[in-house]
């Protein structure tokens, strides 16, 4: 069970404490609720460059890096669709130089044509180096366009063409920072070696004068049930084959979200899943293959991808995926499979929360979801599934009128 106390400052921010004094270290976490998924479509990659753009000082401390390393701490932060999140580690006596550090920060950065146009550049290089010049770069582009026709989900974290950052102005980036960077938007998270009454005095000092900002409430276009199978191919220059399919799933917080992770990892969760043991082991259609979702928190996709063998037909690969398909929708997994994927999960969350750094992290998570107690009460929900709800959540999900498929073929 995870222990943390809760308060809220009177400009809403939400703060968290999780305190472990069996290390000497602390983790202060800022999560703030916004992502790509909150962009304008005319104006993508926002949240990511954002990301950038926080490292590049703020209106008092001109270099972000340079006092934390020299109190002997180390930090990152990464960008999803959904949100946004900074993290920092270091002993915890020096824990006050992460809130002066991150409040900064979150005041106000010091927005400057300078600092736009480095990470600018640094970004665009991302995009061109991971998506346009890699290998199979351009799939999720591809396919998310492809399975999703209204929801912002149709577009990657780094932006839906590379253009929208090239053209990225200091008012928008302005705009974009004073309607989602605000207290009343972020999650501060303490996890290590703390006490709340020092946390609380702490909080209090670095954030709470900084302005609440208005309350940013999403109303994003849904995505529509879909009808009929979409199919696209695709021609590169890649060394193999590739064979990808997706289908729309629950969201985070329903049941079926719980269920179709299990029946993830039923179908292609490693070298003794069904799709795995079938298609590489006995068939040698594919040299590996995955099944795994996304984990987003509206509704998300599974999906099946895998490189052909040398030499196989593209027709063979998708019958094949399809018969295991039918497989699982035809009848109940066992008991001993089940309990198989269960075990395994529980070991997943175990090993995720050993770190201070990820507990943090998943405590700011769940109350981004809106409730941080979700932490504790998730193991129940996976042992909660039935093999029932498997073959139940297989026919819903699994339906080919439900499914978007990529044809990845080599020029080579």
């Amino acid at each position: 069970m995870m222990q943390f106390n809760r308060f809220v400052l009177d400009n809403g921010l939400r703060v968290l404490v999780h305190e472990d004094n069996s290390t000497p270290m602390a983790v202060v976490n800022v999560m703030y609720d916004v992502g790509a998924r909150d962009e304008d479509p005319s104006k993508t990659g926002f949240a990511h460059l954002f990301e950038h753009l926080m490292f590049g000082g703020s209106i008092h401390i001109p270099e972000y890096d340079e006092p934390l390393q020299r109190a002997g701490g180390e930090n990152n932060a990464y960008t999803t669709n959904d949100l946004t999140n900074y993290y920092c580690q270091l002993p915890a006596e020096n824990i006050e130089t992460a809130f002066w550090l991150e409040s900064d920060r979150m005041l106000s950065l010091a927005f400057s044509k300078k600092s736009l146009d480095v990470q600018r550049k640094v970004v665009c290089e991302e995009f061109k180096e991971h998506y346009i010049n890699k290998p199979y770069g351009d799939v999720w582009h591809k396919l998310r366009e492809l399975a999703y026709t209204t929801h912002p989900y149709r577009w990657m974290t780094i932006g839906k063409e590379l253009s929208h950052i090239e053209h990225a102005h200091l008012d928008d980036v302005k705009h974009f920072f004073f309607k989602h960077y605000r207290p009343v938007n972020a999650i501060l998270v303490v996890a290590g070696n703390v006490k709340t009454e020092d946390i609380k005095r702490l909080a209090e000092k670095w954030f709470g004068d900084i302005p609440m900002g208005e309350k940013y409430n999403r109303h994003l276009p849904q995505e529509p049930k879909q009808q009929a199978a979409r199919l696209i191919e695709v021609h590169a220059d890649v060394p193999l084959d590739a064979f990808y399919k997706t289908w729309h799933m629950a969201s985070r917080l329903e049941k079926g979200y719980y269920v179709t992770d299990l029946l993830s990892e039923i179908l292609g969760g490693g070298a003794s899943s069904r799709m795995f043991q079938a298609l590489v082991k006995e068939k040698k259609l594919f040299s590996n293959l995955d099944c795994y979702h996304f984990g987003t928190v509206e509704k998300g996709l599974l999906a099946v991808e895998g490189k052909l063998v040398k030499g196989v037909k593209m027709e063979d690969v998708e019958k094949a995926v399809n018969e295991e398909i039918e497989k699982i929708k035809a009848e109940p997994v066992t008991e001993i499979e089940l309990q198989k994927v269960k075990n395994k999960t529980e070991s997943i969350i175990a090993f995720e929360d050993m770190t201070i750094m990820s507990r943090a992290n998943s405590l700011a998570f769940y109350e981004l979801l809106g409730n941080a107690n979700l932490m504790n009460e998730e193991l129940a929900k996976y042992h909660e599934v039935t093999s029932g709800d498997i073959l139940a959540c297989s026919q819903e999900i699994l339906d080919e009128k439900n499914s978007n498929t990529m044809h990845y073929f080599s020029r080579n």
